[in-house]
């Protein structure tokens, strides 16, 4: 499917690899700085390791969206799972939303390298065969809204 199209953000966070790693092996942590913007989490499922399971819930706040979720109206579910986990380096999800909506069908692949960085570390997700449905500009803003609150959540 080469008309599936990537995004790619990065981040310098004020922390090291080794907490950067473990939030993203949390389950309570995921859901706490995953949501972007002023969305809430639910963790489904979370099995984290290489070829275990997840699922999970972004709600959107009431009031908040016109458009609808990919899910339901005020919900985006996806699952996935590990790929890839190479300590305090790298992560690989492989997703799909739950969708009756063809154009967010597909597996996607989110790649999250973690590099060292003056200051701490440098946080890049690279996100590929993005689903049609899925605005580029809106994945990208999801990003590094998540990025956002990644920094605020481990600066505790």
């Amino acid at each position: 499917m080469s008309d599936r199209a990537s995004t790619v953000v990065s981040r310098v966070l004020d922390a090291p690899r080794e907490a950067v790693y473990r939030a993203y092996l949390d389950r309570d942590s995921l859901a706490a700085w995953l949501p972007p913007d002023a969305m809430t989490g639910v963790v489904h499922t979370f099995d984290a390791r290489e070829g275990g399971a997840f699922s999970m819930s972004l709600v959107y706040p009431e009031g908040g969206r016109s458009a609808g979720g990919k899910t339901t109206e005020s919900t985006d579910t996806f699952h996935g799972r590990f790929v890839t986990l190479i300590p305090n380096e790298r992560i690989v999800w492989a997703v799909e939303f739950e969708s009756a909506d063809s154009a967010f069908a597909g597996e996607m692949i989110v790649t999250t390298t973690l590099a060292p960085a003056a200051g701490g570390t440098e946080v890049t997700i690279r996100c590929d065969n993005i689903p049609a449905g899925v605005r580029l500009e809106d994945n990208e803003a999801g990003c590094r809204s998540s990025l956002e609150k990644l920094a605020s959540f481990l600066a505790g």
